[in-house]
């Protein structure tokens, strides 16, 4: 029996498992595709405990074996924890738009500062849908018929539950405090670090540090993505992952 390749996406803040439609129907074809909703988004209740540890394990603990996770910017950092935590449940990373440290600070220019990140989290907190339009505006600004997508995005991603107000605090504060820097070279899986170019919130520098980093990552920036690819560039997202969970 041929059994294919199994990849599971992971959101990241504020958004649900509906932001990775396009890109995996893309994948579905040769693989065996799934996508998470984080505690508190999509309809999941929150936890007794959100933070990044317990966000962790609770998705280390679904991931079928053998399978490769794709973690997208918050989701990223949660993926990385789970490698670090969970050693033996994930047998490859794929990391997108992803950074060890999304606060910019002493001995780190990668980052954005404190003060915009917690402005943006106090718009999305105030009004969720509306901020994360804008947001998704302004990751696909310039890609052929982005009006059609943000109305598709309006009608998938907001056909579910918004996220809790305590899982969507939990989550800034991860943002806000989280640095992985010095676990990083525990990470035994192979990686792969996607990055746009253009991304502002996670820094085209973040990602080649972060790969840099990784014992055994290869890095690899999309020249005109900002910080969600899979949706602005579906198709090269798809063929890097495919090409490297087939080992190609």
């Amino acid at each position: 029996m041929n059994v294919r390749p199994i990849i599971v996406l992971l959101h990241g803040w504020g958004m649900n498992a509906r932001v990775f439609d396009a890109l995996a129907a893309r994948l579905a074809g040769d693989f065996d595709v799934h996508a998470a909703d984080l505690p508190g988004h999509g309809g999941r209740a929150p936890l007794a405990a959100n933070t990044l540890a317990a966000w962790a394990d609770d998705f280390a603990h679904t991931v079928p074996d053998g399978a490769t996770l794709v973690g997208w910017s918050l989701g990223g950092q949660v993926a990385l924890r789970a490698a670090i935590d969970h050693p033996q449940r994930i047998a490859r990373l794929v990391l997108l738009a992803t950074t060890p440290r999304f606060v910019a600070g002493a001995g780190w220019a990668h980052g954005i500062a404190a003060a915009d990140l917690d402005a943006f989290g106090a718009a999305l907190l105030t009004d969720p849908e509306a901020t994360l339009l804008r947001f998704l505006s302004l990751q696909t600004r310039g890609m052929d018929d982005q009006r059609a997508l943000l109305q598709q995005l309006r009608q998938t991603l907001f056909a579910a539950q918004p996220a809790d107000p305590a899982a969507l605090a939990a989550g800034l504060d991860i943002l806000r405090t989280t640095d992985l820097r010095a676990e990083l070279p525990r990470i035994a899986q192979p990686t792969l670090v996607l990055h746009g170019a253009l991304d502002t919130l996670t820094p085209s520098g973040a990602g080649a540090s972060l790969a840099a980093a990784l014992p055994h990552a290869q890095h690899v920036a999309i020249t005109r993505a900002a910080h969600a690819p899979h949706l602005s560039h579906p198709e090269a997202v798809a063929a890097a992952l495919g090409g490297f969970v087939r080992g190609e």
